[in-house]
């Protein structure tokens, strides 16, 4: 598992991709909390992180499956797999190894972000004035997201050889397991099953932990479905194996 992780991430920072995928998130993120005056902390008057954590998940919704996209369909397009599968590494390494290279990214990505909060922290009236419990449950819950949309990324690659199909299949389930099932359970048809229905959402449960409350049920939600992901891939491998 360890060799398939550091061949990944060596693959990816000898690459442009990483580098492109986090400077366009920072600088994204960036615009949107000290620069666009709609949603700017400087514009706004107060000392939070809203910004980040309410546009974040919609950001990570397209550059994760950016990353994810190649990681097992540029293998089958190219035939490598196949020499993989021959290795002495069972599914679970090389689907594991190939998912936390992943969330490794993810935390390349967020780690700058921390430079935003110190500034939003410097800016507090008085210093320090901000809310640190919600900031920091918001970090949590976005990374548990990030990984939970890069397992999304790592199906999606292995289920087409062709990286554009891979890369729109992962934005459609991140889509609807994020906010998809939270705007279905608003139709006014679910009767008693709508409440069930948005609980199944992540938006529902990464609000929660916006709130620096670490429910353990959030928690137990994001690695749930991280779990099942996996395990939908882990089928797909092998049965191609097969």
């Amino acid at each position: 598992m360890f060799q398939i992780l550091s061949r990944e991430v060596s693959s990816f920072l000898n690459s442009l991709i990483a580098y492109v995928v986090v400077s366009v998130f920072l600088t994204g993120i960036g615009l949107l909390m000290w620069v666009f005056p709609e949603t700017s902390v400087l514009a706004y008057g107060y000392a939070d992180m809203e910004t980040l954590f309410a546009l974040g998940p919609f950001v990570f919704m397209f550059l994760i499956p950016a990353i994810t996209m190649r990681m097992f369909a540029e293998e089958k397009k190219a035939g490598t797999l196949e020499l993989l599968l021959t290795k002495p590494l069972n599914d679970w390494q090389i689907i594991l190894g190939k998912y936390l290279s992943g969330v490794v990214l993810v935390v390349f990505a967020l780690v700058p972000t921390l430079i935003y909060y110190y500034s939003v922290y410097q800016l507090g009236n008085p210093v320090g004035n901000v809310d640190s419990a919600g900031v920091a449950g918001s970090y949590i819950g976005l990374l548990l997201l990030g990984s939970v949309f890069t397992a999304i990324g790592v199906f999606s690659s292995l289920i087409s050889t062709n990286q554009i199909v891979s890369f729109i299949v992962a934005v459609f389930l991140c889509f609807i397991l994020y906010s998809g099932l939270e705007s279905m359970a608003a139709v006014n048809v679910w009767g008693s099953l709508s409440l069930f229905l948005e609980q199944l959402g992540l938006a529902y449960h990464y609000r929660a932990m916006s709130k620096g409350l670490l429910d353990t049920r959030n928690i137990i939600h994001f690695l749930s479905v991280i779990t099942v992901m996996l395990l939908l891939t882990k089928l797909v491998l092998g049965s191609r194996r097969w």
